[in-house]
Parts: structure tokens; sequence; C-alpha cells
């Protein structure tokens, strides 16, 4: 639904998938204390989970 809803957006965006990559599977838990999916960083800022409202209150 994430990638849906930043393509309907206009949004370019960069997919990581922590379940092949272990180095960012580590990274994200450091940074975010969790491992739950989806996770996006929007200009610094983790919007946690499918947060449409969250996520464009960060886009610039």
């Amino acid at each position: 639904m994430m990638k849906q809803f930043l393509e309907g957006q206009g949004l370019d965006y960069k997919e990581v998938n922590v379940q092949l990559d272990q180095a960012a599977a580590q990274k994200l838990v450091e940074e975010t204390g969790q491992m739950g999916v989806p996770q996006t960083k929007v200009n610094g800022n983790w919007v946690l989970g499918f947060d449409p409202e969250t996520l464009m209150q960060h886009v610039k």
C-alpha cells in the first residue's frame, strides 16, 4: 500500500527489503527500535506503518 501511495503522489522512493538485506535490517532496528514494516524515512523522519497523513507532513 505504501508503494502505491508514493507512486500515486508522484514521489520517488528507494525500496529496501530488510528480509534480504541483513545490514539494512540491523540499521533499521538501530535507528527506529522497530522491526515492523513498512517504515518510511522522509527527510530524516521515520514514519512507521502505512500512515499517509504523517508521511505527507514530512514531505517538503
